[in-house]
């Protein structure tokens, strides 16, 4: 259950560093942490698991951030794109705020 968490983690100030560097900007954990607990916690959960408080209300279930076998598939322009710009702008839910 601690390499889940740890691999949560990774994958969240990964995800985070990668938005700071396309943008131009030195990459921040604590914010991107603090970032993604603002945006996406509340549907993809505090560990990423999509078991957040709002996911139970979501006609679609939130994408478990710590399974490997999906997000090891995926693309950084993939990651970068949802993160930059929401959910519909990939294709995904227009619920999904960039």
């Amino acid at each position: 259950m601690r390499v889940i968490f740890w691999w949560a983690l990774c994958v969240v100030v990964i995800v985070f560093q990668i938005w700071g560097l396309a943008s131009g900007a030195a990459g921040d954990a604590a914010k991107g942490k603090a970032k993604y607990q603002e945006v996406c916690a509340a549907c993809h959960g505090a560990t990423g698991k999509g078991d957040g408080p709002a996911a139970a209300g979501l006609p679609t279930k939130p994408r478990n951030h710590t399974d490997y076998a999906y997000m090891s598939k995926l693309k950084d322009q993939q990651i970068f794109d949802v993160i930059k710009k929401g959910g519909q702008a990939v294709g995904k839910s227009p619920l999904m705020p960039p």
